[in-house]
């Protein structure tokens, strides 16, 4: 379960998910108000709860259920702060028809994972309950409209229950202290201008939570849990009728309050002054500058004109991004990162902020910057070509939506009509917004754009200007005085208009000499077509029909910077990231965003620890370019000083501000502790350890490895015609050269430590800790045991929840995971991660071990096994209509040695596994005779 708090959000948010509609939209009149896709089934029952019903097929055999209450944080009486979530609890604790921790097991046993499916969460104004459940059985399917009924008015609130939900509850609010919250708690207030959104935090106060009385939470359920607040979604392989059906069977019989309280919206009073805020901490990974201009309403939108205006709103905003971007990529960055744009507050109200991470040079350049650009746009707009390829990407993010309007998974139409319901958000679906786009967009005009950053863009108006940063000796914070001066001052500094400059729309000057295939074959069973291209580079094409605008793209050969020296190996940790940040032939990173505008297009090359590896995306039109995008990151790289400077200031501020968090600190300790402080392990970077780079060394680093694409493999699965796309392989990947190169990795000789060792570490200020549990050794590889291995740490996670949370109430969420690997080495490795309280560390540990030996000795239960199956069964169904799950199989086949078609067969070793296999597979890892334990305790 999440608690929500949203400050910030992105500058556009459009309702892009939709099928493949039968009407058209009607003419485009801009005065008519935005209709209501004919996809959904919506509207209201006698009791004023609200419904939306659409049909979606994918994923098939699967039903995305949503209650949505109109209540949250902000109702909460004064004896209820934090209620509003103790109630979302309680909805798992007991109810008409399921017992306390009975509904988490049935639906465990169908295939749905608490937490990862089965969730919810609270915010300022609503709570949401999130049920995805299988179809392909009416009795799941009428038991799941059952949990939503329950949800809805048939919770327990038993005594017990709620007592015992406490400690869960508070260990959830632990978990969130740290140094955010200390902020939180002074700037909320501010920012929220003092309304009664800064009282009203969802997780609320402690005291409360672990005093209130029984009656505090069953009257926040009782007032505020009613139909007229309510909402059911049902989105997914489900006849209509039936929903509707069942919606009107549950709910219908649902009742209003006798004299029902008035559902109020808070509202943000304006502010009235300038002011500035000053806060630091010693645990702040960064130092930051926020300048918060006027809180004002922000109305949903009705009609066809406002959709338009949210069209030039969103171009605005794209454009002043870009140009913020460039910033960073100067010889002498003003900050590390910046922003600025318009972003929702809470429901109905938004502002224009604007902020950036400090760099070297602290406050006043960055608070220039941000306003100077800021004043650019607003003074002088922007040019036609930046309009230009604004437009170009927005119509190009449209028809990719367009073109996926069959394939969009239900999930993310939920969560459209979830928006529709509590903000008002228009729902028009993708076939009309396609059709607005077509022809609005190109009809915007520049002067138009510039009119709505201008009246965006606030001008000499009251405002809040905030520094967070790091409390250390040596390094004095500005004074709130100083940073409203340094704020005034900058919005008097002169600015120019930016010089419009035009950009080709081709990215490489010529065509490289094309190869050739010198053979295919084809895997009937796998659906892949293999080619071997005349430089010897292999390529295995998976055509599908999952997704009908994307392609996935990646390559893999052996060898990475296991090959490299001890001295290298910082660089060589780096020097990916930093090639990657510095473009390709003649073009910047700003170059490439400008000359492939209008394409959706991505890729990346990398050198990793044991292999090179190639990544890229792209539309079904735009594959030529992915192509000669990885093409040039192999063979024409680009170095570029400016950008290389900036890269490694920005690392060594970062690497200086983590040394003061103590969960850097505290991982950082468990993987030195866990591999003896070897130097070719990756660990916390110290600034002096940037003094080992430099530019030369790192792009020789890179090229070394990536200049020769001898051995390598790749991958390419989605949405393309095999025919069709040959003679750009043979282009592109057939031409890539091919020198002498290793291309076998080198076994490092890392191994982790023997034994039993246990360290603690003493960090920061807040009473919380963490449990790290590290088992590692040799094991032979295979794909049956690494699928045994997955099960028993499934397996244990359930019974951790159990055990460790709903019966000791000692945690809020815990964390097992392990592997099987083949590469370098054969060996296994299982991890373990347990937030709790100082004072329950010995008792969490001592649980967590005698649930390893029940493991141990008795095996799974056979319902703990069903369960594990069941969601790993769903999982991989779900994932065989999924481009990214047979790009990822495939990949791992290669990289594992092992047969790929056993991909077909994992239903078959799934149904082997036994409750004794567990038990072997747990005798095998837990090896209590060596681990590593490593506990986070704060400072004494």
């Amino acid at each position: 379960m999440k608690i929500r708090i949203i400050l910030a959000a992105a500058l556009l948010s459009c309702s892009f998910l939709a099928q493949a509609e039968s009407t058209v939209p009607p003419p485009l009149s801009l005065t008519s108000n935005l209709p209501v896709s004919p996809l959904v089934n919506t509207g209201k029952l006698a009791n004023g709860l609200t419904y939306y019903i659409h049909k979606n097929p994918r994923p098939e055999n699967k039903l995305e259920l949503r209650l949505v209450v109109k209540a949250g944080s902000i109702l909460e009486d004064d004896d209820q702060q934090g209620l509003a979530h103790f109630t979302e609890h309680m909805a798992f604790n007991g109810s008409t028809n399921f017992k306390r921790n009975e509904l988490v097991s049935y639906l465990q046993s169908i295939g749905v994972k608490f937490g990862a499916d089965l969730n919810a969460y609270t915010t300022f104004d609503e709570t949401v309950y999130i049920l995805p459940i299988p179809t392909d059985n009416p009795k799941v399917v009428e038991q799941g409209f059952q949990v939503l009924e329950d949800w809805a008015h048939g919770l327990s609130m038993n005594d017990a229950d709620i007592d015992s939900e406490r400690g869960i509850v508070l260990e959830e609010l632990r978990i969130g202290k740290g140094v955010d919250d200390r902020v939180n708690k002074v700037l909320l207030p501010k920012v929220l201008n003092g309304s009664r959104y800064a009282e009203r935090l969802p997780i609320g106060k402690e005291q409360i939570i672990r005093n209130f009385k029984y009656d505090a939470l069953k009257r926040f359920y009782h007032d505020w849990y009613r139909p007229d607040l309510m909402a059911v979604v049902a989105v997914g392989d489900i006849d209509p009728e039936q929903a509707q059906k069942l919606i009107e069977r549950h709910f219908g019989k649902l009742k209003n309050p006798a004299n029902p309280r008035p559902r109020v919206y808070a509202t943000i009073p304006e502010r009235q002054e300038s002011e500035g805020i000053v806060v630091t901490d010693k645990e702040m990974s960064t130092n930051t500058i926020y300048i918060r201009y006027p809180i004002q309403p922000w109305p949903a939108e009705n009609t066809l004109r406002d959709y338009r205006q949210k069209l030039i709103e969103a171009i605005g905003a794209f454009i002043l991004s870009q140009r913020m971007v460039e910033l960073t990529q100067q010889a002498k960055p003003p900050f590390l990162q910046g922003g600025s744009g318009m972003s929702k507050i809470v429901r109905g109200y938004r502002s224009f902020g604007a902020g950036a991470v400090l760099g070297k040079g602290g406050v006043a350049p960055a608070i220039n910057a941000l306003v100077a650009e800021d004043e650019r746009a607003r003074q002088f707009g922007f040019t036609a070509s930046e309009l230009d390829r604004a437009k170009k990407g927005m119509l190009r993010t449209y028809e990719n939506m367009y073109q996926e309007r069959d394939k969009s998974d239900s999930a993310g139409y939920a969560a459209e009509y979830i928006r529709n319901f509590l903000e008002g958000e228009s729902i028009p679906g993708v076939v009309a917004e396609y059709q607005y786009a077509r022809q609005l967009i190109p009809g915007i005009t520049l002067d138009e754009v510039n009119a709505s950053i201008r009246a965006a863009i606030p001008d000499n108006q009251s405002k809040l200007v905030i520094y967070t940063g790091i409390d250390k000796p040596g390094a004095p914070a500005p004074k709130p005085a100083e940073l409203l001066a340094l704020a005034t001052a900058a919005e008097k500094i002169g600015v120019k208009a930016n010089e419009d400059k035009a950009y080709g729309s081709q990215l490489m000057p010529a065509k490289p000499t094309a190869g050739t295939i010198v053979k295919q074959t084809a895997n009937d069973k796998l659906g892949t077509t293999d080619l071997v291209l005349s430089n010897g580079v292999r390529v295995v094409l998976r055509p599908t029909d999952f997704n009908n605008d994307e392609v996935l793209m990646g390559g893999v050969r052996y060898g990475g910077w296991s090959l490299f020296d001890d001295r290298d190996i910082f660089a060589a940790h780096y020097a990916s990231s930093i090639v990657n940040q510095m473009g390709v032939l003649d073009y910047s990173p700003n170059d490439l965003v400008k000359i492939l505008a209008g394409k959706s297009v991505s890729s990346s090359a990398r050198v990793s620890a044991l292999n090179e590896a190639v990544r890229g995306e792209s539309g079904s039109d735009d594959i030529e370019s992915m192509l000669q995008l990885t093409y040039l990151q192999m063979t024409k790289p680009r170095k570029d000083a400016t950008i290389y400077n900036a890269f490694v200031d920005r690392q060594r501020e970062l690497a200086q501000n983590n040394l003061v968090r103590p969960e850097s600190v505290f991982y950082d300790t468990v993987s030195r502790t866990l591999y003896n402080d070897s130097p070719r392990v990756r660990r916390l970077a110290r600034p002096a350890d940037f003094d080992q780079l430099s530019l030369d060394r790192v792009f020789d680093l890179y090229t070394s490895r990536m200049a020769s694409a001898r051995d390598f493999t790749f991958f390419i699965v989605g949405s393309f015609d095999v025919e069709q796309i040959k003679p750009l392989i043979a282009t592109y990947l057939a031409s890539l050269p091919t020198g002498p190169i290793a291309t076998a990795f080198r076994d490092e000789g890392i191994r982790p430590v023997r034994g039993v060792v246990k360290k603690e570490v003493r960090a920061g200020s807040e009473q919380k800790s963490v449990i790290s549990l590290s088992f590692t050794g040799e094991a032979p590889y295979s794909r049956d045991e690494a699928l045994r291995m997955r099960v028993l740490t499934e397996v244990l996670n359930i019974k951790l929840i159990e055990v460790l949370r709903e019966k000791m109430g000692a945690i809020y969420s815990a964390d097992l995971s392990g592997s099987l690997n083949r590469q370098p080495y054969a060996s296994y490795a299982i991890n373990a991660n347990l937030p709790c309280a100082p004072e329950n560390v010995d008792k969490v540990l001592a649980a967590t071990f005698a649930e390893i030996d029940r493991v141990k000795q008795h095996g799974a239960l056979v319902a703990d096994l069903d369960k594990v199956k069941a969601a790993m069964l769903r999982a991989y169904r779900k994932g065989l209509r999924e481009n990214g799950y047979w790009m990822g199989s495939l990949q791992n086949a290669f990289v594992n040695n092992s047969d790929p078609e056993e991909i077909l067969t994992f239903e078959q070793r799934l149904a082997a596994v036994t409750p004794a296999d567990v038990a072997q597979a747990a005798q095998r890892y837990f090896d209590l005779q060596n681990y590593v334990q490593v506990v986070l305790y704060p400072e004494k």
